[in-house]
């Protein structure tokens, strides 16, 4: 007996509803009978239905049309049949979407088990939509992906969809987009949600300690492979791998194996990798700094992320959100914002993306706790400058982090364009950020 599948029958030849209808009720079905295709559409919303068995030849409206009325409206498989059909008319309603053709006389088993597949492929689908619905909301991806552009509607839903799948993603685009946010969302909605989400920024690891830091050692204990074991490695700053660490992260790809430093025994790794780049990775493996291998490995999907200047609508919709949000963090009003204020929010071309809106908002939103403060102002505002040092040493140091920061900024953090306007190597200049304490992300949102 069939799960209570509803099939709406539209016929205008009143024998033959009442055919089918002792027919299908026989053989487990819930049953609703039309003799005319007018208010079909409310009909099987309104019953739920799981197919929509539909007559070809009726007055007024014929079953193809119908056909072609509802679509785009409903996704109930719609199965159509007809006692004058036709190889062409058949292949006419399976391409504009029918579910299937049967001509009249039919068996009546095939027709029950025909509606028993329609049923059962209706309610997967719609459980599936169901599932993918309640992901989005337990995910909270409305809430940190705003936006109604094409780009993003369609990123959420690539989220939702990839993260039941176990292939590693590269994620595209510039700083701030939210790179590490879409990567935590696809651990957080897969099956690996219960096990760790374990982030490394691989242009803040010092090149000497890099191997070490990833693989583990006898001495010092487990890597960042070991404690992501079963969950997830997010490598963001991916052109900044050292290259012979490289090779040795294709190996665990391929092998799903790894060995800590000065040990000889193989772990096996379970662990899925994601990773994210803004650099021109391509250019790198011309150059020989980045492997080819390594990259086709980690790109079985690749995701970009959109430029917050690409999509300008969603702008001022992002900042009156974040502004209560950061109200609500500093218990204060949420400003107004003027017509001015949105004016410039429109005109900026937003370099840091959605990160730098954030900061430019909580600025914001502490200047208005004071008694003023715009969006022009927290745009300009200018962090308090470094005390003068007071030894040599601090002064050279002080010296190379400004002309670091600088360069990060002007090349928007492209570390070789960095390290080549700087005169110096990348590895040196990957040294220096960690010894001085850059922080790469707030100098390029500041």
């Amino acid at each position: 007996m069939n799960q209570g599948y509803r099939i709406t029958v539209v016929d205008d030849d009143r024998t033959m509803r009442e055919s089918l209808s002792h027919l299908l009720e026989s053989a487990g079905f819930e049953v609703v009978c039309l003799s005319r295709p007018e208010n079909v559409l409310a009909c099987i919303q309104k019953q739920d239905a799981d197919v929509l068995l539909c007559d070809v030849r009726m007055p007024g409206m014929s079953g193809t049309e119908l056909q072609m009325q509802l679509k785009g409206q409903t996704n109930v498989p719609i199965v159509l049949m007809s006692a004058h059909g036709d190889i062409p008319m058949a292949v006419s309603a399976i391409q504009n979407g029918a579910y299937s053709f049967l001509e009249k006389p039919f068996d009546p088993r095939r027709l029950i088990k025909l509606l028993e597949n329609a049923s059962q492929l209706r309610r997967l689908t719609r459980n599936a939509d169901r599932l993918k619905t309640r992901l989005a909301e337990l995910s909270g991806l409305d809430r940190v992906m705003i936006g109604n552009a094409p780009s993003i509607k369609a990123l959420r839903a690539e989220i939702v969809d990839l993260s039941t799948t176990d292939v590693n993603v590269m994620l595209l685009g510039e700083t701030g987009t939210g790179k590490e946010l879409v990567a935590k969302a696809l651990h957080d909605l897969g099956h690996r949600s219960g096990e760790p989400f374990v982030p490394l920024n691989c242009a803040a690891v010092p090149v000497t300690r890099f191997e070490e830091m990833l693989f583990g050692t006898a001495e010092n204990g487990p890597g960042l492979l070991a404690q992501a074991e079963g969950g997830t490695l997010f490598l963001d700053e991916l052109g900044a791998i050292p290259l012979e660490v490289q090779a040795k992260l294709l190996r665990v790809i391929e092998t799903k194996q790894y060995t800590p430093i000065d040990t000889s025994k193989a772990i096996n790794a379970d662990i899925r990798i994601l990773s994210a780049a803004h650099e021109r990775l391509e250019d790198m493996m011309k150059e020989g700094t980045f492997r080819e291998d390594l990259y086709f490995r980690l790109n079985t999907i690749m995701l970009t992320m959109p430029p917050l200047r690409a999509r300008r609508d969603d702008i001022t919709t992002l900042y009156m959100h974040y502004l209560d949000v950061f109200a609500a963090t500093y218990e204060t009003e949420t400003p107004t914002l003027t017509s001015g204020d949105v004016a410039r929010l429109l005109a900026y071309d937003w370099p840091g993306n959605v990160r730098e809106l954030r900061n430019v908002c909580e600025r914001h939103v502490l200047a208005a706790r004071r008694g003023a403060g715009s969006v022009d102002s927290a745009l300009n505002d200018n962090r308090d400058s470094l005390e003068a040092p007071e030894t040599l040493r601090e002064a050279v140091a002080a010296f190379e982090r400004q002309l670091i920061g600088k360069a990060l900024a002007r090349h928007q953090g492209r570390m070789d364009d960095v390290a080549t306007g700087l005169g110096i190597g990348r590895r040196t200049l990957n040294e220096k950020i960690v010894k001085l304490g850059l922080d790469k992300e707030t100098i390029l949102n500041s």
